[in-house]
């Protein structure tokens, strides 16, 4: 998830989005992210003439997007499951090389409450959405009905990212790989042809 090194405005985005995984929205600043991400602080207001408001929401947009695409890349794939190890597999990595620090930047958004800046909120929404009828989409893809697909679609999503949320808590990646074989089991069992 990282731009370009001369891409000052990009560098911004993903800091901010691994600063919100990290610290939650109330713990992302400007000053904080130009650290992170090394940009002038002069670049601030000519990128983000909303400011921090502004400059999280395009965050939490970079973030859904970056797994929306690994959602999407997988909608070829002979086999479904794929897709869904990979998110799992994704979450993982991040939690193990993190220390257990990285968490999600649409969580941290969604569970905050900023009635003066409500734009990250509804982004955050939009991801969730956006994730869940990807997943959806490509189950359907693969056998399963609207409905089914949809309800397992929402499941999936729901169980990465509360697992993501214990392992944080746990400082381990036991409740995540519990959820990835679960997960695995049901959708193995799900999309199995029926015999005529």
């Amino acid at each position: 998830m990282s731009p370009r090194r001369s891409d000052s405005r990009g560098r911004m985005v993903s800091s901010a989005a691994a600063l919100l995984g990290e610290h939650g929205a109330s713990g992302v600043s400007i000053d904080r992210v130009l650290a992170h991400s090394g940009a002038p602080r002069g670049s601030v207001y000519h990128h983000f003439p909303g400011g921090r408001a502004q400059l999280i929401d395009e965050a939490v947009v970079f973030a859904g997007d970056f797994v929306a695409g690994l959602i999407e890349a997988a909608m070829d794939d002979p086999d479904p499951l794929r897709a869904v190890d990979a998110f799992f597999a994704l979450w993982r990595e991040r939690l193990v090389s993190s220390d257990f620090r990285a968490g999600c930047p649409i969580v941290a958004v969604a569970v905050e409450t900023d009635d003066d800046a409500p734009e990250p909120a509804r982004s955050a929404a939009a991801a969730f959405t956006r994730w869940q009828e990807d997943l959806a989409t490509l189950l359907v893809r693969h056998g399963l009905s609207e409905e089914r697909g949809r309800r397992l679609g929402s499941f999936v999503v729901a169980a990465v990212e509360g697992a993501v949320v214990m392992c944080r808590a746990e400082r381990s990646a036991g409740p995540l790989d519990a959820a990835a074989v679960e997960i695995r089991d049901l959708l193995e069992h799900a999309l199995r042809p029926v015999d005529p």
